[in-house]
């Protein structure tokens, strides 16, 4: 489960930048072991109308591409 840890974060790198151009941020909470990733989006993504789009098509998409047997990625508070 580290090495799963180590490659979603490596992920989250990727698009790190992107989000925090725009004044974002994202947090690794939890990693369930049917796959679900949890994250916590931050900064300016909090309360932002465009975060459900950015969290799928941004987040889940770049750690899905990069962790096999990630599912999805869900948002928590």
């Amino acid at each position: 489960m580290n090495d799963m840890k180590q490659k979603v974060e490596s992920a989250l790198e990727t698009i790190r930048p992107y989000l925090k151009a725009d004044g974002g941020d994202v947090e690794l909470i939890n990693i369930s072991e049917d796959g679900v990733v949890e994250v916590r989006l931050t900064g300016a993504c909090v309360g932002c109308p465009m975060s459900q789009m950015t969290l799928r098509a941004g987040v889940e998409r770049a750690v899905i591409r990069e962790v096999p047997g990630i599912r999805r990625v869900e948002a928590v508070n």
